[in-house]
């Protein structure tokens, strides 16, 4: 047995989380991922429902595929995770109402969100309930992460804040209560307008790429040291 061989599941979080990142790798979901991360908050709500929703048509898609005939899979695919979508809504508008409201049209276009036809399609028709269900969770955790993090930096240099909002998620408890990292910031109105959405992913983007050549790097200079000849 190959001990530097990944293991199945250790490769789909890898993959969905870093290797593969729907948002900053395989740039997949972007209207909602540069029209919701105005704010941590707003980026984490969307990245959770849409999370809940992936992993959801993937458990479900690999359930159902052994009866599903491959000329009218997409419909079957669609109608699914349609109906998921609309669980969510109906949850997010009756317990977190004011998230439901910010949001708005980009809670019912997860159904078209090619991350959740893609995977469903790609990865979750072809394999097992478990690994599909799993491949939907690390995805989701993937494209969540890239919202929180441009959700974050956007809020920061907007506001100098992160979690502002925060009970709209948690409840009326955490009222109040998020970082100001920036006291007295008069804010860059950039950050919070769509552009500043472009620029902040293009950042989010180069530093992925740059640890990604780093750590590339490592291998190689560490096998030109060991074959350089000793003096």
């Amino acid at each position: 047995m190959n001990r530097n061989a990944i293991h199945p599941y250790a490769k789909i979080a890898r993959d969905g989380i870093w290797t593969h990142n729907p948002g900053l790798v395989q740039l997949l979901g972007l209207c909602p991922l540069l029209a919701t991360s105005n704010t941590l908050v707003n980026g984490l709500a969307l990245g959770l429902a849409t999370l809940l929703v992936l992993t959801m048509s993937n458990t479900l898609v690999a359930l159902i595929r052994p009866v599903v005939t491959a000329e009218i899979r997409i419909p079957v695919y669609v109608i699914v995770i349609a109906s998921l979508v609309t669980v969510v809504e109906l949850l997010m508008n009756a317990y977190f109402n004011a998230l439901y409201m910010i949001l708005g049209i980009f809670l019912p276009i997860i159904t078209t969100n090619c991350i959740i036809i893609g995977r469903a399609e790609a990865y979750a028709s072809k394999n097992s309930v478990p690994r599909a269900a799993f491949d939907g969770l690390m995805m989701g955790l993937g494209f969540t992460l890239a919202l929180v993090l441009l959700g974050g930096l956007r809020e920061l240099l907007a506001q100098g804040t992160l979690g502002d909002g925060l009970h709209l998620l948690l409840g009326e408890r955490f009222k109040g209560m998020h970082l100001t990292l920036i006291p007295a910031y008069q804010g860059l109105l950039l950050a919070a307008l769509p552009p500043g959405a472009f620029i902040g992913l293009g950042l989010l983007i180069a530093g992925k790429n740059w640890i990604d050549a780093r750590y590339s790097a490592r291998p190689a200079t560490a096998a030109t040291a060991a074959a350089a000849p000793a003096r």
